[in-house]
């Protein structure tokens, strides 16, 4: 079992930076492929980015490649979001979640990821 807590979300100006970190409890974790995704109101979620358990391989969205960037500190059990060049429409929920699976890709599908955290809000705003 794995429990997630994500943090670092708030409110920042378009072009601000942020990062969210996401914690998971659970001597696993070094075996978890971890995965950001984000729901808008009226949306559907969607994955932003996702980073595979030993950290060497990392996916991310068209619509954020070169300003987000996952990164993960085993040592620490905890993932990071970096979040930079923040635009109107990255406004949303993040969440983190954590799937335990034998391939060597991370994915984006949520339905996929059992382990969820209870998000964090990021709005973007002048």
């Amino acid at each position: 079992q794995l429990r997630i807590v994500e943090s670092g979300g708030g409110l920042v100006q378009p072009g601000g930076s942020l990062r969210l970190s996401c914690v998971v409890s659970g001597s696993r974790f070094v075996a978890a492929h971890i995965g950001w995704f984000r729901q808008a109101p009226g949306k559907e979620r969607e994955g932003v980015s996702c980073i595979t358990r030993g950290g060497s391989n990392t996916y991310s969205a068209d619509s954020v490649k070169g300003r987000f960037t996952i990164s993960r500190d085993n040592a620490k059990n905890t993932v990071y979001l970096q979040m930079t060049d923040l635009k109107p429409e990255d406004t949303a929920v993040y969440y983190c979640a954590a799937i335990l699976d034998s391939q060597s890709q991370c994915v984006f599908e949520s339905w996929k990821y059992p382990y969820w955290g209870q998000g964090t809000q990021v709005t973007v705003s002048s």
